[in-house]
Parts: C-alpha cells; structure tokens; sequence
C-alpha cells in the first residue's frame, strides 16, 4: 500500500535515531518535530537529536532545540 492507495492513511512512525540513520520501530509515514509539533514525511526528515532522540522540522528549528537545550540531555 502506498499514498495513492484509496483508503491510505497516515500514520505517525516510531524511530531510534542514530548517527546519520534512524532504525524504523513502529511503521509509519510521518514523524513529529518535537519542537513544533509539526508532521514530518520520513521523507523528508534530515534533522534530529541522537542525545535527545527527537526530529526536527528544519535547520533552523534545530538550532533553536540545541540553544533551548543544548547538546545533551
């Protein structure tokens, strides 16, 4: 099944971030950027936190992460 398939509908994927990669955990479509709550098609997810084990939407939203919660935990 696919998202042109009649009847597809999305659902949120679990990951463990890893350095440069993600293990997929639970399937899914999408990811939440943790600091805006935004969906984020697996797609098109470029951004994370291995330390914190959270996406992020963009670089920018990234950056705000690091600078609210620095590097580590």
């Amino acid at each position: 099944m696919n998202i042109f398939d009649k009847g597809f509908t999305p659902a949120e994927a679990s990951l463990r971030y890893l350095d440069g990669d993600y293990v997929v955990l639970k399937p899914g479509s999408f990811v939440r950027c943790a600091i805006t709550g935004k969906p984020i098609p697996l797609d098109e997810l470029f951004y994370w936190s291995v330390d914190r084990q959270e996406a992020y939407a963009d670089a920018v939203t990234a950056h705000v992460a690091f600078d609210r919660f620095g590097r580590g935990n």
